[in-house]
């Protein structure tokens, strides 16, 4: 699902993004951010990194402004396994352009990795508030 193709936000829209992330992924998050590397789990900020992807390019979509996230990490992420991200709009409040959404990370098998919520300010996505 792409913003693009229904411009106008609704409670419920959703959309998600399938990712197998390995050893070498995070490898070059460790060259770029310092972070310790490990080779038993993907780090928490590459889980994070999906949500904040679906965010600006699919639901709100670009010119999304990320305002919070608060994520909750159940259980390590499997380096090698595919992993599904999904945003789900919960609360739109078109009077201050801010959308509240659901967040959720699972296995391939559906196990759960992490949850949460995003709060963006929507103000310069096309069509978001229609």
């Amino acid at each position: 699902m792409t913003n693009t193709a229904n411009p106008g936000l609704a409670l419920g829209m959703s959309t998600e993004t399938t990712r197998l992330f390995t050893a070498a992924d995070i490898e070059a998050l460790h060259a770029v951010s310092g972070a310790p590397a490990t080779r038993t789990a993907v780090p928490e900020a590459l889980v994070n990194g999906m949500f904040s992807f679906l965010l600006g390019v699919d639901l709100p979509g670009q010119g999304t402004n990320y305002l919070k996230q608060e994520t909750e990490f159940l259980q390590p992420a499997p380096i090698g396994e595919p992993l599904t991200a999904r945003v789900e709009i919960t609360r739109l409040r078109p009077e201050k352009h801010l959308v509240d959404l659901a967040t959720t990370c699972r296995t391939s098998d559906g196990t759960p990795i992490a949850r949460g919520r995003a709060l963006v300010l929507a103000r310069d996505v096309a069509g978001a508030f229609t």
